[in-house]
């Protein structure tokens, strides 16, 4: 027992998560609804992600603050947020102009009777205003994730602001000292973690494959056939940024798989956030800008997300034989952007997001509901594809930087 122990420890974690997908698919085919025995063990590991997050952003990014310089910290978040508002307005005109070449949603019709609830909109402005805490605690308790950098943020450059005074440079190098420890053990927890995420992955997908089955898949296959050709073609455009500024696509996405795949079964950028940030560790990539951009993309940057604004959007205007005009086609470009920010860490998001739009639009609610029966395998591509616009982002920004790095 104790040698195929190591012996699991000793494979791969890409290998064991390939494993632990195909036995997922296979146990969810033979199981059906008695997958969910298994749903204890999915649960499991959601809970252990997202154990670690909180001190993985606190510690990770006031120990990036204090090894980057204070100085560097404008100009990264300067790039950071262009280039997520610069992907995320691509995303949808992807998403737009694969949807209009398929043309999903041809041919279905409503039934008259689909409702669904849909989650009010905080809105840009409460989402902005919800980036200073009122109560640290509280944004601590509650996963606040943009409450959580903020106080990181702050606390990062006031320690390092003192540790270059005289008059307390020895405690702040003490307290640098004990969040650079407390870093360190983060890191080793997480290293555990990921050894259960094979386990927990099997898991989930057993259960998806269980109790979703085939039907919902068949009966809108065209939108999620078409969905996914998007995603993909995305997914090239980012491979093709790599490429273009000179760095290998086989070597990034050998780091960026393992995100990748979590956040396809987790369906929670926020969730897989320890293990983008330890991809990123592995991409020996800037712990001052992948401490801020990670975080802050899974809150607000979901090019997914986005991709699946616009296909949604094609398929309700195909539903109702309405075809989308110029005017429209901008105007969901506009407020899908400014939707995906103003409603990062909503339970529900997506379906916020789209209800968002189609009243900004005109088109039928219905069509929402419509959608929500496949919402889980949307909702499973479109995470990957966030988190990967995420480490594609800061793997390009952190490039721009190193030479500035390397004579500070």
């Amino acid at each position: 027992m104790k040698r195929l122990f190591q012996s699991y420890l000793n494979t791969s974690l890409i290998i064991k998560i390939t494993v632990a997908l195909v036995l997922g698919v296979i146990a969810g085919l033979i199981l059906q609804e008695q997958a969910t025995v298994l749903a204890p063990f999915g649960d499991l590991l959601l809970r252990l992600l997202k154990f670690v997050i909180l001190p993985l952003i606190l510690f990770t990014l006031i120990v990036g603050i204090n090894q980057t310089g204070i100085s560097n910290l404008g100009r990264m978040g300067g790039k950071v947020f262009l280039y997520y508002l610069g992907t995320s307005a691509l995303a949808i005109l992807v998403g737009v102009s694969v949807a209009s070449l398929f043309n999903p949603g041809t041919g279905v019709s409503l039934q008259g009777n689909e409702s669904v609830e849909v989650p009010d909109n905080p809105g840009v402005t409460s989402v902005l205003l919800n980036i200073v805490p009122d109560n640290i605690v509280t944004a601590f308790t509650e996963m606040n994730l943009l409450g959580i950098i903020f106080t990181a943020f702050v606390f990062g450059i006031a320690i390092s602001y003192l540790r270059s005074t005289n008059a307390y440079q020895k405690q702040a190098n003490s307290l640098y000292r004990v969040i650079e420890g407390l870093n360190e053990a983060t890191l080793t927890v997480m290293k555990g973690i990921l050894q259960y995420v094979p386990i927990g992955i099997f898991a989930i997908i057993a259960e998806i494959i269980g109790t979703r089955g085939a039907d919902v898949l068949s009966s809108l296959g065209s939108f999620i056939g078409v969905l996914y050709i998007a995603l993909l073609v995305q997914l090239g455009f980012y491979m093709v940024l790599l490429a273009v500024t000179k760095n290998r696509p086989g070597a990034f996405m050998r780091e960026a798989r393992t995100p990748l795949v979590t956040a396809f079964v987790t369906q929670s950028s926020s969730g897989t956030l320890p293990v983008t940030l330890n991809a990123a560790k592995n991409l020996n990539l800037n712990k001052g800008l992948y401490g801020f951009s990670l975080p802050l993309g899974a809150t607000i940057n979901m090019d997914g997300a986005a991709i699946r604004i616009a296909v949604s959007a094609v398929f309700a205007a195909n539903v109702i034989n309405q075809p989308l005009g110029l005017a429209e086609i901008l105007q969901i470009v506009l407020v899908g952007v400014l939707a995906s920010v103003g409603t990062a860490g909503v339970p529900g998001a997506g379906i916020i997001m789209i209800a968002t739009v189609f009243s900004q639009v005109g088109l039928p609610m219905e069509t929402v509901a419509l959608l929500t029966a496949v919402d889980v395998f949307v909702g499973m591509g479109a995470t990957a594809l966030n988190v990967t616009g995420d480490l594609v982002g800061t793997k390009l920004i952190d490039q721009t930087e190193k030479p500035k790095n390397q004579t500070a």
